[in-house]
């Protein structure tokens, strides 16, 4: 019994790698691989850095491909873009002429999460060919140290050890509850303008008119004042600490450090680096809210938290930013949440009233981040919580396959099919 119950196992994970490169494959445009067909027809910041893990399992000059072709459409300052718009797309709005952008590579002119070093730090340490891989992550490194020092220098010119972000899809959780109040008070734009998002996805999967017309005027605004960090830093409507770029940037940092030991560089840039990361663990605290015991984003132009139960907050383990008390208490937490709904871990507590099952990031689960909450878990010693992250984005993968992301209740796919990033995390942890 137990023999053939391995053998339908072993075929049916056999089958999910065979689906899961082909999907890498067929969203490859020649050097960067774009999140899917139609929906999103460009090269995503984070996207293509979860995306290079999974190239990485049967292509390892591939994957360096991808960080490459992301990198070399850094700005001048370091920023990497959230977008680069390496040939024309009539599927997808808002595109380079709406950012407006001047530079090289066609971009937007916001970023993503950092993942992007942590994926490199993996992909080195992980190399069945150390010597090529060792070349690369030399090659690739400096652009790294630019990247953060963009976000600490850019993002947090005041040295409060919490960078900002100007822009919801910056957040890459971009229709999140926890923006709700902060983008309400962002005006809408004034000018009409044709969704393309809507003829590939159900809108009910997707985000309302009111956050794009909201989202556009922020679009509208870094456009109107040239890109100029100073003047967007001291006027931008929308300002907020949030907690998942903050904890994936500080984990980005610590391992641009260990990177840096490992290939033997000495660079003076890396001292700075060491002091951000000592402020940020030091400033981390205020997000903490102790009548929640959960850690929050906050809108910095109010100065309030915002009071709404992501699994953003859980990325403060994969970052070691929590103090060993709320290590306990975010394990506790955990397992109430993933309690809370057939498959775990919901983007939204399913306990909140703004909880929506289906639609974008106000409720379903997206396996990339469960990949890095089980990660923190895993390297606090929660295994058991890691144990039921990493089974339930099997189970998903098995009943619905390789979508965008799910529906936490049913397990249903939602948003876009024959989704890159998850097919990448399927190849790098699940399978």
């Amino acid at each position: 019994m137990t023999t053939n119950v391995n053998k339908v196992n072993s075929s049916e994970t056999a089958a999910l790698i065979k689906k899961a490169k082909e999907t890498l494959v067929a969203n490859d445009l020649g050097g960067y691989t774009v999140p899917t067909h139609g929906l999103y027809p460009f090269q995503w910041n984070w996207d293509s850095a979860i995306t290079a893990l999974g190239w990485k399992h049967f292509n390892e000059p591939r994957a360096w491909q991808e960080i490459e072709v992301l990198l070399d459409g850094q700005w001048d300052n370091g920023m990497v873009p959230h977008i680069l718009f390496h040939q024309d797309s009539t599927t997808y709005f808002p595109g380079p002429d709406v950012w407006g952008s001047d530079k090289r590579v066609k971009s937007t002119s916001i970023s993503q999460p950092p993942v992007v070093a942590s994926v490199v730090k993996d992909m080195l340490e992980t190399a069945d060919d150390k010597t090529f891989a060792r070349g690369k992550a030399e090659s690739l490194f400096s652009s790294l140290v630019d990247y953060h020092l963009w976000w600490y220098k850019e993002r947090d010119p005041l040295n409060t050890g919490l960078v900002v972000s100007y822009h919801p899809w910056e957040s890459g959780m971009d229709n999140s509850p926890a923006w709700d109040e902060a983008l309400a008070a962002v005006p809408c734009v004034d000018w009409e303008y044709e969704r393309r998002d809507l003829g590939h996805v159900d809108s009910s999967q997707r985000p309302h008119k009111s956050e794009y017309d909201r989202f556009l005027f922020l679009v509208d605004f870094f456009k109107k004042h040239k890109f100029d960090s100073e003047v967007i830093f001291n006027e931008c409507p929308y300002k907020v600490n949030d907690i998942g770029i903050i904890a994936i940037l500080h984990k980005g940092s610590k391992d641009i450090l260990a990177l840096g030991e490992t290939l033997g560089i000495q660079d003076e840039r890396l001292d700075y680096i060491a002091e951000r990361i000592a402020l940020t663990q030091s400033a981390i605290s205020t997000l903490w809210c102790p009548e929640a015991q959960y850690f929050y984003c906050r809108n910095v132009l109010t100065d309030t938290l915002c009071k709404v139960r992501t699994s953003a907050g859980m990325l403060t383990l994969f970052a070691g930013l929590a103090n060993t008390e709320q290590k306990e208490i975010l394990n506790t937490k955990a397992q109430q949440w993933n309690a809370a709904s057939q498959y775990c871990i919901a983007s939204t507590h399913p306990e909140e009233s703004r909880y929506e099952p289906q639609r974008y990031w106000r409720g379903p689960i997206w396996l990339h981040i469960n990949w890095m909450i089980a990660l923190g878990f895993e390297n606090e010693g929660f295994q058991q919580t890691a144990d039921k992250l990493q089974s339930d984005c099997r189970a998903l993968v098995d009943l619905s396959g390789y979508y965008e992301y799910f529906n936490p209740e049913t397990g249903a796919g939602c948003g876009g099919k024959d989704f890159s990033w998850t097919a990448a995390i399927a190849l790098h942890w699940l399978l």
